[in-house]
């Protein structure tokens, strides 16, 4: 067992305070009607630009944004992001990878941004790197789905400069998200991976 990556950490959003939703139950109605699967789909553009109720940051674990989807994030939401981002480090402490927080979206058409911390490539030995980042998709989708959101956008964690391989994230990735979808079918209506190019958004559509 993983000790602490399979704990999603959720703090309330200055800037939505009502979104403290359970995830709904996932038994059929009063009709008898069974719960509606979640929607997966691939598709490839820029990420701060989605309006899905969450859209996930790779972070790294001082949460002080950098490169990538990262920077883009934070300088498409605005200095709020960052500033909650400082608030939560100085009380917990650095994100350990594996693991996910959640703050407001500041300027983003989203509502919330999950930050996860994605294993670095060639750190750990291949089990491990495997089980941290399917641990950055199922703390997410935790997280999503204990903030109140319906729907989620993720980038491909850890395959810029961590070095995860793209195909290998990318399967990791899929199956991650199709296990939880299958545990809790009625949680969330959309998971979307949003990719930069068109190259990577084929590694993703290819498995669904």
């Amino acid at each position: 067992m993983l000790p602490r990556a399979c704990r999603a950490e959720w703090t309330e959003p200055s800037s939505d305070a009502s979104s403290t939703a359970s995830p709904p139950e996932s038994t059929p109605g009063p009709a008898g009607r069974r719960p509606q699967m979640t929607r997966i789909r691939a598709l490839a553009g820029d990420i701060t630009t989605i309006r899905a109720d969450a859209i996930v940051n790779a972070a790294n674990s001082r949460l002080a944004g950098g490169g990538g989807v990262d920077g883009a994030i934070h300088q498409a939401g605005g200095p709020s992001i960052l500033a909650e981002c400082s608030t939560w480090v100085r009380a917990n402490g650095p994100l350990p990878t594996g693991e996910a927080m959640v703050t407001g979206a500041g300027n983003l058409p989203s509502k919330r941004v999950i930050h996860t911390v994605g294993p670095i490539w060639g750190d750990q030995d291949l089990e491990t790197s495997h089980r941290l980042l399917v641990a950055c998709y199922r703390t997410s989708l935790d997280l999503a789905a204990r903030s109140g959101s319906r729907s989620i956008a993720f980038p491909n964690i850890s395959t810029g400069v961590y070095g995860f391989p793209k195909w290998l994230a990318a399967v990791v990735a899929v199956g991650a998200v199709r296990e939880w979808v299958g545990q809790s079918p009625s949680s969330l209506d959309e998971v979307i991976f949003v990719s930069f190019n068109e190259e990577n958004e084929r590694l993703y559509s290819e498995l669904l």
